[in-house]
């Protein structure tokens, strides 16, 4: 790594300025590695601490008014929501599919770009889906992992490859490398995912940064390949999966652990952490029968970062069967506990709790606090570091779905936290939202195949669809200052040694927060929404803060109901944006035209073929990029706008044939023509829609205001319309009241449900139990307005849908 003109004298200079810092409580240590090299971001976090911290404070709490835009590089559509890199006075960054650009770190000149051939190579959807996070930078070179697991190692200078390689094995199980690969000590680190629908064995390979030969791998769950975990974690992984991995065939039947997200290094320790992910199946009655914790899923390993040799760990949720993963970032830092300095590891997973652990023995420091909703573990016990389940939520062998706190995004997904040593608060992204989740049913309703377990994640639960920026304090275990953020799928963060915290946001805001407090003091309005991270360098004495627009990166296709009131379209422009005080530039106006649903005079409605048409589309893993109900949140094109959906020759060459792979859209042939013709004709319906639910969420907001209802305004029989999914369903709501409690039942073509509630504020809230087989909640929230009915249906899982009626 390159040293910049004031590093070898800005590591006392900063511990000096923290000790004498204004703020409210003593700063904590700031080790020598948070700060590097202060003038560059060369890694997704920096450094290995993987703590998103800026040591530079040009830019502070009183002059951050003064930031403007100091230049601004156009993108293609395509994936954007990663985080840029500067080193060597160049900006590099991916988008797209393995797409590599190095522009001017002052003035955002294009000077070379690289396409990592993933379009034209990749061969299933696996391969292509999505784009990379991010991408490393060490000793002149760039280092990047296609989607498809090509490892490669381009000159920084040129762009021209240096060495590549290909992680995967040749066992042809689905794969998928989308995060961002680390240097630590001489090592490029490489994880995948893909243990949600396949039981392949979890691993992480260390490969020389010079040759691109590889050093080690370590393998997170038991198997035939030799493991440089060694002996002590081969006998850990054997004890915890009794019964051992193989059906009597031979085959594999359970796996996972793969780590495609998150890794830290200590160089003092010598010490690398990889964050390892869920089991496949997810029912571990099927993954494992004979139970045992099943190590290494959902947990954090620190190994040996020169041989891969197992030191200790820490499992999160022992014996996961919920997507519960450890592959949120881990952030390295010294804090006080109990008067003394100690060297810890932090981590808000997606399961709710946020972990601080001695990283230097893999032990709980103090008891984990929620900071989100979470139904799913009373507390983490503090003695045993195990959590306390909650009844209920080991679902196998029991009827129904179960609601579950936070669901498969968790509260915090992939993006990134960030700490600063100057307030001692860890700033992280979280969203609220539960899943229903319970065995796989008979009549239908699994998670894909195999995994033995119904999984709905896109759920309108109450207190759901809900985004924050939380600023935790992980010595007390508190929540120090929130900011509620628009949306549901917050940004990553960054924080400077300037005071400041810096975020995007779903409504294409650039925010800049006061660490402290949480006050803003600062934002930019972009034409597109925000995922990815900040970064802030420095060139010739000036502090530069970039960031990259595009919405992007949910997983499964979920988090695109809870921003559909947000402008979030595929079409809308992808930038990079640089700022600096007194910057001169400016983005171009962009004239926005609300997208239209195609012309499609023969469709003729049909309830139960776009029913069947909605299964197919989530099963066939159309939802993954395309949105839940096929409401698109920017990683995708929108297809009810789409005029590929009213040809069914051009939506087959699409689909099956792969007529679009070169825009990022990856062939399916093994759909069948009906299954086709189905999924297009549930398109065709959502196209229809659009305007209806666009008036609805006009008049949702509307409708949400108070209201000066009285029960009898609500007595009586109601013809209702429910604009659904599968198209508009109209229903007879007979309610009855006494006093404020209400009675009441909907009856509709499918069957009748029984009705209990209450007037609150002047809305009727009532709710229902009814089977899919499975069962599920109907609940009803609406008022009356000049002897009109409005408001909300929601069926379980399945949506929440307007719904309008009069007597």
């Amino acid at each position: 790594m390159k040293i910049g003109r004031f590093g070898a004298l800005l590591a006392p200079v900063a511990l000096a300025i923290a000790t004498l810092s204004g703020c409210s409580k003593p700063a904590n240590p700031i080790e020598d590695m948070m700060i590097a090299n202060p003038d560059e971001w060369p890694s997704w976090g920096r450094t290995g601490s993987e703590a998103h911290y800026s040591p530079l404070d040009e830019i502070d709490t009183g002059n951050v008014a003064d930031l403007k835009l100091a230049w601004h590089y156009d993108l293609e559509s395509g994936y954007s929501a990663s985080t840029p890199l500067m080193a060597e006075g160049k900006v590099f960054l991916t988008t797209g599919h393995s797409h590599i650009r190095a522009l001017d770190a002052v003035s955002g000149k294009l000077l070379w770009e690289y396409d990592g051939g993933t379009r034209e190579r990749a061969t299933s959807s696996m391969g292509l889906g999505w784009g990379s996070k991010g991408i490393a930078y060490s000793n002149g070179h760039v280092f990047l992992v296609t989607t498809d697991g090509f490892v490669v190692s381009l000159d920084a200078a040129t762009g021209k490859e240096a060495w590549k390689v290909q992680d995967a094995p040749a066992d042809g199980a689905p794969r998928q490398y989308n995060g961002t690969p680390r240097v630590f000590g001489g090592k490029v680190i490489v994880g995948f995912g893909g243990a949600d629908i396949s039981a392949a064995r979890g691993f992480v390979t260390a490969y020389d940064e010079k040759t691109g030969k590889q050093i080690w791998r370590f393998y997170s769950v038991p198997g035939d390949e030799p493991n440089a975990g060694g002996a002590k974690a081969n006998d850990l992984m054997a004890k915890s999966w009794p019964g051992g991995w193989k059906k009597p065939d031979g085959s594999r039947r359970g796996g996972g652990g793969t780590a495609w997200n998150a890794f830290s290094y200590d160089s003092e320790l010598g010490l690398i952490y990889l964050g390892l992910g869920n089991g496949f199946p997810y029912n571990q009655k099927l993954r494992n029968p004979e139970g045992g914790d099943n190590l290494f899923l959902s947990s954090i390993v620190a190994v040996k970062a020169d041989t891969g040799e197992y030191v200790w760990h820490y499992q999160l949720c022992p014996a996961e069967q919920w997507d519960c993963t450890a592959t949120t970032d881990m952030t390295l830092a010294t804090i006080p506990v109990d008067g003394s300095p100690r060297k810890v590891l932090m981590q808000a997973p997606k399961n709710g709790f946020f972990y601080v652990i001695d990283r230097q023995t893999g032990k709980l420091i103090n008891e984990p606090g929620k900071i989100a909703k979470v139904t799913w573990a009373e507390k983490i016990d503090f003695a045993t570091g195990r959590p306390v389940e909650s009844p209920g939520i080991r679902y196998n062998g029991k009827p129904g779905l179960f609601e579950m706190w936070p669901g498969p995004t968790g509260a915090h997904s992939w993006m990134p936290q960030a700490y600063s040593p100057k307030t001692g608060l860890v700033y992280v992204p979280v969203q609220d939202m539960g899943a229903m989740i319970g065995e796989g049913q008979a009549g239908g309703g699994e998670l894909g195949g195999g995994m033995g377990t119904t999984l709905i994640p896109e759920v309108d639960l109450p207190g759901g669809h809900k985004s924050y920026l939380k600023a935790w304090d992980p010595v007390a275990q508190k929540e120090r200052w929130r900011v509620d953020l628009p949306g549901s799928w917050p940004a990553g963060v960054m924080t400077t040694s300037g005071g400041l915290v810096f975020q995007g946001r779903m409504d294409g805001k650039f925010v800049a927060y006061d660490a402290m407090t949480g006050k803003e003091v600062w934002s930019f309005q972009t034409e597109s929404p925000i995922v990815g991270a900040p970064i802030s360098y420095r060139m010739n004495g000036k502090q530069y803060i970039t960031v990259i627009t595009g919405a992007g990166g949910q997983g499964a296709g979920m988090q695109s109901l809870g921003n559909a009131a947000l402008r979030t379209d595929y079409r809308l422009p992808r930038r990079v944006l640089t700022f600096a005080i007194g910057g001169t530039d400016a983005i171009p106006p962009f004239a926005y035209t609300e997208p239209q649903p195609p012309a499609d005079p023969d469709y003729k409605p049909n309830a139960a073929l776009a029913q069947a048409g909605a299964m197919k589309f989530g099963m066939n893993a159309c939802l993954v990029c395309h949105g839940w109900n096929a409401v698109a949140s920017g990683a995708a094109p929108d297809l009810r706008h789409s005029p590929v959906i009213t040809d069914a020759a051009t939506f087959k060459a699409v689909v099956k044939g792969g007529a679009l792979k070169l825009n990022g859209m990856p062939p399916f042939p093994q759909v069948s023509d009906d299954d086709l013709e189905t999924i297009r004709f549930f398109l065709r319906t959502r196209a229809l829609q659009v305007p209806a639910e666009r008036k609805a969420l006009a008049d949702r907001a509307k409708a949400q205001a108070a209201s000066a209802a009285k029960p009898a305004d609500f007595v009586g029989k109601w013809k209702i319309v429910i604009q659904t999914s599968a198209g508009p369903q109209e229903a007879v709501l007979d309610i009855a009241a006494n006093g404020n409690a209400l009675t009441g039942k909907a009856t509709a073509s499918q069957g009748s449900v029984d009705l209990t509630g209450k007037v609150e504020n002047g809305r009727a809230k009532l709710e229902g139990r009814a089977s899919l087989p499975f069962p599920i909640a109907v609940t009803y929230d609406v008022t009356v307005r000049d002897g009109q009915m409005t408001g909300d249906n929601t069926n379980g899982a399945f949506g929440t849908f307007p719904v309008s009626g009069t007597r």
